[in-house]
Parts: structure tokens; sequence; C-alpha cells
């Protein structure tokens, strides 16, 4: 065989192996979401893909079609899945200068309402939630702040509602914090042992958790603010105009959207609903 043909070769029997991948993971997501109602299937494939193979390798799976075996199987696995599958990437004050535009141009347009309501909308395991509790109590503002949180993962949940985070990173939330425009200490708000700082339990005091899907469940309440950061991201274009629409019903007139700083509203259908507000740091308003 001469070298052209057997390169020809070589390129057709990838090509046969993408294909035959792409196929098994469109019916794993398809299984997923007709067993468990998980709605992954809008997700961006390149990120899912990567997820779906590390665990292949964790598992000594020998094909993705065994793993949709196990899925359907094994109920608990499911929960293995999902866990791979949720966006965990998060820290405190992420973004300080998103926080600094939310404290001195958002906060001073609420001061006025009897009862603030703001949605953290996958909050993962509640880092941003402790984030705007600490912003909102240093505003004067806590008393009359209501925090929903909600993630699909309740693994990631469990975490947010204990409040507890490594010690390790406390120093990069305490730096997130000041450059955020923090007025105090920030190690007046936890205490710690040797491996995690606890967070004050007057934080959550007015924190709501709940297992929520951004995909496939909808509203629950009409708010002031809705943040939604980084999430967005893994979701391909039909999927994020059909969340957008769920915050666009979801806000109160002139209420506040704030996204990642991967993200914008300027390629959904509702733009022309959204006013830039700090535009700058991913801050909209309800028009």
């Amino acid at each position: 065989m001469s070298d052209s043909n057997w390169a020809d070769g070589m390129e057709i029997e990838e090509q046969s192996d993408n294909e035959l991948e792409q196929i098994e993971i469109g019916l794993l997501l398809e299984g997923i979401y007709r067993w468990y109602g998980f709605d992954f299937r809008h997700y961006v494939r390149s990120s899912l893909r990567r997820r779906i193979l590390n665990r292949l390798r964790l598992d000594k799976l020998p094909t993705i079609t065994s793993l949709l075996d196990k899925v359907l199987h094994e109920p608990n696995y499911m929960n293995i899945i999902l866990n791979d599958f949720s966006i965990k990437v998060t820290e405190m004050f992420r973004d300080p200068r998103f926080f600094l535009a939310f404290r001195k141009q958002v906060v001073p347009q609420l001061k006025d309402l009897p009862e603030i309501r703001i949605w953290h909308a996958g909050c993962a395991t509640g880092e941003e939630v402790y984030s705007m509790a600490i912003l909102m109590e240093e505003e004067g503002l806590a008393q009359r702040t209501k925090i929903y949180a909600t993630d699909m993962n309740e693994l990631a949940l469990d975490v947010a509602k204990r409040g507890a985070f490594p010690l390790k990173h406390m120093q990069i939330f305490t730096k997130n914090y000041l450059e955020a425009g923090g007025t105090q200490a920030f190690s007046e708000y936890y205490t710690t042992d040797h491996q995690f700082a606890y967070f004050d339990s007057r934080l959550k005091e007015n924190m709501m958790f709940a297992q929520h899907n951004l995909v496939t469940d909808r509203s629950f309440n009409e708010f002031h603010v809705i943040i939604c950061r980084n999430v967005m991201i893994y979701f391909d274009g039909s999927l994020q105009n059909r969340v957008h629409e769920l915050f666009y019903s979801s806000l109160s007139p002139g209420g506040f959207l704030g996204l990642g700083s991967k993200e914008s509203i300027l390629f959904v259908q509702n733009t022309s609903h959204y006013e830039d507000f700090a535009a700058s740091e991913r801050l909209y308003r309800k028009v």
C-alpha cells in the first residue's frame, strides 16, 4: 500500500471514529434526559466531551455506550455524572470589579425598595452567594434582602448550605474582597479550624437554597436582581436564548441582570429589552 493510500485510510478511520463518538455522546445525553430529566443536549459538546472522556478514564470504561449502560441501570451513578457535568469553578468576590460596580452603581438603585429579592442562578458551591450577603450587609440592606441560591447539583448545594470553604483559599478571597470595595476586615466574617473557614451563620439568615435546573425548570418568583455568571458559556445559542427568556420573565421592571466576564446579551433574542447599566462589568437593566 502506498503512503498516500495508507494516509487516506487512516483519515477515513479517524472520521469514522469521531462520527461514532458523536453518536454515542448523543445517545448518552438523550438517555440522561429521557430517564432522569436533566437536559444537557444543548451544552457545548467540546466541554461535555472532555468531561465524558475523563469519566471513562477514571472508571476504566471502554466506551461511552458502557457509560450509558451504567447511567441507566445504576441510579446512584447519575449523581457522579451530574457532578462531572456541573460547572463548579467559582470563588468569593470573583471578578472584583463586577462586585465593585454592583456596590457603587446597582445598590443605590435598590435602597428604596421595601424588600430586595436576588437570585443567584447556577450558584455552584455558593461562594458568590456569601459574597453578595456580605456586600448587602455592609450596605445596610441585609435585613431587607432575600437571596435565592439555586443549582441543579445537590452535592454542590450541600456545600453552599454549609458555608465552609477551604482555608487555603482565604488569601485570594480576601484580596478579591478588598478589591471589590470591602469595608471591614474580611476575617471578621468567618471562624477557622486547621482546614476550613466557617462563615458566620447570620449571613445565611436570609438565604434560601433550592435545586433548580435552568434548562428545564420555570420561573419561581419575581426578582430585582438575577446573577448568573460564567454558566451560559457552556450553552449553545438556542439554549442561551431559552435561559435568557426565563431570566427576562423573572425580572421585575427595572431589574438588574449580572453575567460573567465572558458573557454578553449582544447576540440573544431579547437584547433590546435591556439597557447597558455597567456593560464593561456585564451588568444590564431590564427596560
